[in-house]
This record gives structure tokens, C-alpha cells and sequence, in this order.
């Protein structure tokens, strides 16, 4: 009877992190000068949103961030996931209460991670202007001929 009143509490709590947590976080996107195109894709449905702006993501999700704005160069920022402290010690605590199936869900839902970086802040970098031609050489003239009388 002890075993399964400990499997039923371990069901109940879930993971730690998972639950002090949550399973999705909010990431911003801002850029110098503002105004450009952010397209984020490793969403459920790919998002387009105009800087400055923010999204909320699963904590386990692959995501890529293309910022695009006309006369600047793109950019693409592929976003890392990191155990950070506050998700590490979510996880930990699963030692405590949740136990294997704690820490089972808490992989799964990658509530102990984090995206780096967050904020992804860019400054975009103005394209280039594109570089003179070489005018052709001047063909000398060619001179008069002296009038004859």
C-alpha cells in the first residue's frame, strides 16, 4: 500500500521543473534599427512578427530566428537550449519528490531548459554599396587636320 501511495504522489507532481516552471517561456526579439522582418521557425506554425516583439515557445523546441530588413544584411540566430539554475534545481528537486517519473517528465517537456540567448538582440549591419565600375578609358581625339589653302 506504501508503494503505490508513493507512485500516486509521484504521478500527481509531475516533474519539479515542470511544474515550478512551466513548459513554455516567452522569448523577445528586438533589433537596431527596429522595424525588421523576424522570422521565427521550430514553432508549431512558423511566426512572422516585426521587431520589436516576443512569442511564447515550448522550452523544447529547435528554434531558428531569420531577422531580414531591406538594406541591411540577414541574419539567422539559431536559439541553444541550456539547463539553467532555476531548471536545474527544478530538476534536482525531483530527487526529493518526484523521483524517476518526475525527472522522466521533465526531460521529455524540457522544462529544466532554457533558450540562450534571450533576448536575441541584433544589430543589423547595412549593406554594402556596391562598388563603382571603372569608367572606360577616353579615346583621344583625334586633331583636325590643318586647313589647306
Amino acid at each position: 500500500m506504501r508503494i503505490l501511495g508513493v507512485v500516486a504522489l509521484c504521478v500527481t507532481l509531475g516533474g519539479c521543473a515542470s511544474v515550478a516552471r512551466g513548459t513554455s517561456e516567452t522569448i523577445s526579439v528586438a533589433t537596431t534599427p527596429s522595424g525588421a522582418e523576424a522570422t521565427v521557425s521550430g514553432l508549431d506554425q512558423p511566426l512572422v512578427c516585426t521587431t520589436p516583439c516576443a512569442f511564447t515557445a515550448a522550452r523544447s523546441a529547435d528554434i531558428t530566428v531569420s531577422i531580414a530588413k531591406a538594406g541591411y544584411e540577414s541574419e539567422v540566430i539559431p536559439l541553444t537550449k541550456e539547463v539553467t539554475g532555476s531548471g536545474g534545481a527544478g530538476f534536482a528537486g525531483n530527487l526529493l519528490l518526484g523521483g524517476v517519473i518526475g525527472m522522466g517528465v521533465d526531460a521529455a517537456t524540457g522544462a529544466a531548459m532554457d533558450h540562450k540567448p534571450n533576448p536575441v538582440i541584433v544589430t543589423l549591419k547595412p549593406v554594402a554599396p556596391p562598388a563603382p565600375q571603372p569608367r572606360p578609358a577616353a579615346r583621344p581625339k583625334r586633331p583636325k587636320p590643318a586647313p589647306t589653302s
